[in-house]
């Protein structure tokens, strides 16, 4: 990508929203860092700093950490989102507490549904990052959460169940 093409790329809009477009644009320059960890870091620890706790930062820090293999450096913002969902969604901040019937889970709705992807991803990245306890906790409490089985949520507690099981 031409240098012309990236800060073109760099200063769309495709967040929209609340975003401020100096963090949108830091989120996309750390997208085209990625062969640079310590350049992604620091463009997302400004996105962070421009817009403080907003829902599209939280998620490319997750993205970005998890995909370079850093599971528990990824796991504060997986469980950011569930907080930012649970306000919005009305719910008990303890997502340990949270029933099935507290919001729409059996819908599409987008809300509830990255609720309960997120708090998934949070249980996901514990048991990748060693802390199976807790990972076991939140995975369970999404497989609580998902009536149609689309997290995953299930079928990672049934490896890890078998996995014991061999041990």
């Amino acid at each position: 990508m031409s240098i012309m093409d990236a800060d073109a790329w760099a200063d769309r809009r495709y967040y929209g929203g609340d975003l401020p477009a100096e963090a949108e644009r830091e989120i996309h320059l750390a997208g085209l860092a990625w062969e640079d960890p310590d350049a992604v870091d620091s463009h997302l620890a400004a996105a962070m700093a421009l817009a403080p706790g907003h829902l599209a930062v939280h998620l490319a820090h997750y993205k970005s950490l998890f995909y370079r293999h850093r599971h528990l450096d990824a796991a504060p913002h997986a469980l950011a989102v569930v907080g930012i969902k649970g306000r919005e969604l009305g719910l008990c901040q303890d997502w340990r507490l949270v029933e099935p019937g507290d919001a729409a889970f059996d819908s599409l709705e987008p809300a509830p549904r990255l609720y309960v992807f997120s708090l998934a991803a949070y249980g996901y990245v514990l048991l990748r990052g060693g802390e199976v306890e807790e990972g076991r906790i939140a995975l369970s409490q999404a497989a609580k959460l998902d009536f149609s089985g689309q997290t995953g949520a299930q079928a990672v507690l049934d490896l890890l169940d078998r996995g014991q099981e061999e041990d």
